[in-house]
């Protein structure tokens, strides 16, 4: 096979080519094994490149191709988001050059030999990682080395700092800009989607933005997009929020704190989530929102994300301290953590949920309506026009009025509906249970993982869709919850591991876990 190479006024540039793949948060390049450039500068494969042209430099990650159909030896190929970070068009020259290792790599070294780290440190490494000049392996060392070594009280301040700094801040141009935020851990918890049009009908603004599932089988963004489209620019985002007062949007698009929706892209697959890394993503997510006041829920439980009351009050005692010294007015509710809230795990689960308690239909998850009653009477209790203790009361005559319906119909409306999605999936089973008896205990963290195998939050349908809560009589035989998924394989996946440990725990009466009160 004969091989064309770059004329000679034009080598050391090549012409992009977009390579239409999503590599999700990483910039990937793609060389031609026998083009001139990649023979004369010895470029190799995953090595870091720096790709330039008409004043924009973006950094990839190269990888070396064989086959010409992919790019050919005078193309470098560019998968989506790079092609879209550089602006330029096919064809278009651009110049590629090996690029040095990121010089904060060595204050990652620091940070895995166990050192502190201060605020310029983690701004020059949030920078680099928001430029893309680290890899995802460099990021797991960073990630796993604040884990490894923690970070201290001053240290995650520095790194929220840093994240906040990173990308675009929205100006609401209001006193009081309303979130809510629940650190996770619980499946099913999808209070958000009801607080918000409650608050917004009261009248308080409150624009939420939510990342992404990083280990649970949803996230807000994932159940929200059951509905509508959460993928809004932060234009589109102002329009929502003029119209409507609220949005239950992606933050992604909106480049807010960009640094953090890189490092979930690592944490996900790693399945790590440390106190350090969690207070600085939420928080520099909610300050680059632009919200001045924070309700945060920490539920606490046996097989919750926080087991612990200690766990939570030193948490619930971090987050005051950063929040005060970043100006966000903050108040923590710990909650109930000892089984799922709602029935439905999964994102059109949840959305069913969150749809039956708007539309006060009787067969709504009461506790779910409960929580959601507490949180958003709370957030309404900011409004210095509400007394104290008021709040539940005014969050009820909304919810039981209509008002956060139609409030919530507006949201969609004005986001964009999405197109209608059932709650069931074509591949169910039922898990049943071995005896009679009461429900003591449901393993949150089982229940999730067998969620996440059905396919959630991926599929959109699959999941887990529950029959039993905690405390209820069940007979042997009787079904506890159901699974379903989209295709087989992940449906053999949660079923495999749904009989080997159902989550479920039946026993006497008096042995029903001790459930945690809200303070």
């Amino acid at each position: 096979m004969s091989h064309q190479h770059p004329d000679d006024d034009t080598r050391g540039r090549l012409k992009v080519r977009r390579i239409a793949i999503d590599t999700y948060h990483e910039n990937v390049a793609f060389l031609n094994r026998h083009c001139a450039l990649y023979r004369a500068e010895g470029f190799q494969a995953l090595s870091k490149v720096e790709i330039q042209a008409n004043g924009t430099r973006i950094y990839a990650v190269l990888n070396i191709v064989d086959d010409d159909a992919i790019v050919s030896p005078d193309e470098l190929g560019l998968t989506e988001q790079a092609f879209e970070q550089l602006g330029m068009e096919n064809g278009n020259l651009v110049c590629v050059a090996h690029t040095a290792p990121p010089h904060s790599m060595d204050l990652v070294r620091r940070k895995i030999r166990g050192e502190r780290l201060a605020l310029t440190d983690f701004r020059e490494i949030i920078h680099d990682i928001t430029d893309n000049r680290y890899s995802k392996m460099e990021m797991a060392a960073f990630l796993v080395a604040t884990v490894q070594s923690g970070l201290d009280r001053e240290e995650t301040l520095s790194l929220t700092r840093a994240m906040t700094e990173t990308g675009e801040r929205i100006q609401w141009h209001e006193p009081l800009v309303a979130d809510k935020h629940c650190i996770g851990g619980i499946p099913g918890n999808r209070t958000t989607m009801l607080v918000v049009p409650i608050v917004a009908a009261h009248g308080l603004l409150i624009p939420k933005t939510s990342s992404r599932a990083i280990t649970s089988p949803a996230g807000t963004s994932d159940t929200m997009s059951v509905l509508a489209r959460v993928d809004l620019s932060p234009e589109e985002m102002h329009q929502v929020v003029a119209e409507t007062h609220a949005c239950l949007v992606w933050g992604g698009k909106a480049r807010l704190a960009p640094a953090d929706d890189i490092l979930i892209s690592v944490e996900r697959p790693l399945g790590i989530d440390s106190e350090g890394q969690m207070i600085a993503s939420i928080l520099s997510k909610k300050l680059a929102a632009g919200a001045t006041h924070l309700l945060l829920d920490i539920p606490v439980g046996p097989t919750a994300k926080v087991r612990h009351m200690n766990q939570a009050l030193r948490l619930r005692k971090l987050f005051e301290y950063i929040g005060d010294r970043l100006g966000i007015h903050l108040e923590v509710v710990i909650s109930d953590g000892c089984q799922p809230i709602g029935r439905g795990i999964g994102p059109a689960l949840e959305a069913r949920d969150v749809m039956q308690v708007l539309e006060n239909n009787p067969d709504a998850p009461d506790d779910l309506r409960q929580k959601s009653l507490y949180l958003a009477g709370r957030i309404l209790e900011f409004d210095p026009d509400v007394r104290g203790g008021q709040g539940f009361h005014l969050a009820r005559d909304i919810l039981e009025s209509g008002r956060a319906l139609k409030k919530m119909r507006e949201i969609i409306e004005a986001q964009g509906a999405a197109s209608p999605i059932p709650p069931s999936a074509p591949l169910t089973f039922e898990i049943v249970s071995a005896h009679s008896g009461y429900v003591t205990a449901i393993d949150n963290y089982q229940l999730a993982h067998i969620a996440r195998l059905a396919g959630a939050p991926m599929d959109l349908n699959a999941g887990v869709d529950l029959l039993k809560k905690l405390g209820d009589e069940v007979e042997k035989g009787e079904p506890l919850y159901r699974i379903q998924a989209e295709f087989p394989s992940d449906f053999n996946f949660a079923r495999e591991l749904a009989e080997k440990d159902n989550g479920y725990r039946v026993g006497e009466k008096k042995e029903i876990s001790h459930r945690y009160l809200e303070i």
